[in-house]
């Protein structure tokens, strides 16, 4: 063996070393992992380990002497690096190379895929996920077709309508479910403490109001007097107004108007109109509000979402857990699920909030401790919240780390939206729907052109994997795994 692969072959041993140790670090976190994830939350670690340090230039090496550069191998990365070494010429005992192999780790993932979705319809696609709008309650020919067309997953988002209309969308559900013999889970929707509009001074009468660049507004709890001429805007969750600071961005409709905070007293805030994205120009009530520089203390889970939850441990078969933050907002819900005594009901993680980003892998860990979990990439508020130009980035980095902990991706948010709107799809709107076939399930808004996106999401997702598998990518250090290595156990 010359020098430089003797060189490499010691990188990789020191690699898996460290692979090793930080996995007997972390051993009491993962005892308390559920069995059917304690190989997969190893690997996950170690991957973090791989993941935190820049090991581009190994990779380049590697790739040169033709040799695995270990890219495509989240879902089992130390029996990769084990591979490499064998054919550098170690010899390794049995009892110690990694069980988890590729086969066993894609049977897993796909174990805990069938664990949320059910089976799969077509092989190599993703489960097809509908966002249930109110029509859909009454109109049964539409769920049937929905069926007949490939969804397998239908969503009801508990922040609109209640639960007699939930409950007629429950039983279209199971009715076109059991006449046509197609399995369809129902994934409830928490609310969460999503932010919107309530307009309290100019426009209140008609839901709406005009607004230009460089035009002052305020933010308030309540309406001080009966001045129509100030454009007010009550965020819905209280005690917001206390928690800005002067410079602070403000984003309003999904960031279609950015604003600054400019000014504030102990009742309301100044925010400037910096830009307005949309031709319409127009504030309306109940749309999202942003403060990604702001430091927001809400709790995760709302009165209004505990009230919700009998009824999901009813008629859910998983849960989606909006604006989670951090691993004891998991375990907070856990517990008010066994005071109902619903136990063991999946919960689907939803990463929106840069927090969530940040503590992404202790979210992972505290999820695998039931069962069945899975992870939404719930890119509307993410985007804002984060800034558009890092979602690429950020979507890449959950989906890998989610492939090293076995766990299913749901990818959502503006797939094929304007196809959905007018029946007519943006070119950009094609490649990210090809993109999100990386997903082992595709999540569909509400619109007017249901079953005609999922005939064009399914013909995309043919095309796009008979081209590819997995994309290779160069092992850039990813902050979340340092960040997370770094964590002493508590």
């Amino acid at each position: 063996m010359d020098a430089e692969l003797m060189k490499i072959n010691e990188e990789l041993s020191d690699l898996e070393q460290k692979m090793l140790r930080e996995t007997e670090k972390k051993a009491m976190l993962v005892h308390q992992i559920h069995g059917n994830h304690q190989e997969a939350a190893k690997n996950l670690i170690k991957y973090l380990v791989l993941r935190s340090k820049d090991r581009r230039q190994l990779q380049e090496r590697l790739h040169i002497h033709g040799l695995s550069s270990m890219t495509s191998s989240e879902g089992h990365i130390h029996r990769q690096v084990q591979a490499v070494r064998e054919r550098l010429g170690h010899s390794y005992p049995l009892d110690e190379l990694s069980s988890n192999s590729f086969d066993t780790s894609k049977l897993k993932l796909e174990e805990n895929c069938i664990g949320l979705f059910g089976p799969r319809t077509t092989a190599n696609c993703p489960s097809i996920m509908v966002t249930f709008d109110t029509d859909f309650a009454s109109n049964y020919q539409l769920v049937e077709d929905l069926l007949k067309n490939g969804m397998n997953v239908a969503r009801i988002n508990c922040a609109h309508h209640d639960e007699s209309i939930w409950s007629e969308m429950v039983q279209q559900i199971k009715k076109a479910s059991n006449s046509t013999g197609f399995d369809c889970k129902i994934y409830m929707d928490l609310a969460g403490p999503k932010i919107r509009t309530k307009l309290l001074g100019k426009g209140i009468k008609k839901g709406s109001v005009k607004v230009k660049p460089g035009q002052l507004i305020w933010l308030a709890e309540a309406r001080e007097d009966e001045n129509d001429k100030e454009i007010i805007i009550s965020p819905t969750e209280p005690g917001i107004i206390k928690q800005i600071k002067i410079g602070d961005r403000v984003f309003i409709d999904d960031g279609m108007i950015r604003c600054t905070v400019e000014c504030q007293d102990s009742k309301k805030v100044g925010i400037r109109i910096d830009k307005v994205f949309s031709k319409k120009r127009k504030i309306k009530a109940e749309k999202g509000i942003n403060f990604p520089d702001s430091d927001m203390d809400i709790p995760s889970l709302t009165d209004f979402d505990i009230n919700c939850l009998p009824f999901v441990c009813k008629n859910a078969d998983m849960v989606g857990f909006s604006f989670v933050k951090k691993p004891s907002d998991i375990n907070d819900l856990r517990e008010k699920f066994e005071k109902l005594d619903c136990v063991n009901l999946p919960i689907i993680l939803k990463i929106e909030t840069p927090e969530s980003v940040e503590n992404f892998p202790a979210l992972l860990m505290e999820g695998m401790k039931g069962p069945h979990m899975g992870v939404m990439i719930a890119r509307g508020d993410l985007a804002v919240e984060i800034g558009f130009e890092r979602m690429g980035e950020i979507q890449e980095e959950i989906l890998w780390i989610c492939e090293a902990a076995h766990v299913p991706v749901i990818w959502a948010t503006q797939v094929l939206e304007n196809l959905q709107k007018s029946g007519m799809p943006t070119r950009a709107e094609i490649t990210d729907a090809g993109l999100a076939s990386q997903a082992e399930c595709i999540m569909i808004n509400k619109g007017k052109h249901t079953i005609e996106v999922m005939k064009s999401l399914k013909d995309i997702i043919h095309r796009a994997a008979s081209h590819r598998i997995k994309k290779r990518f160069t092992f850039r250090p990813l902050s979340i795994a340092s960040d997370f290595l770094d964590t002493p156990i508590g």
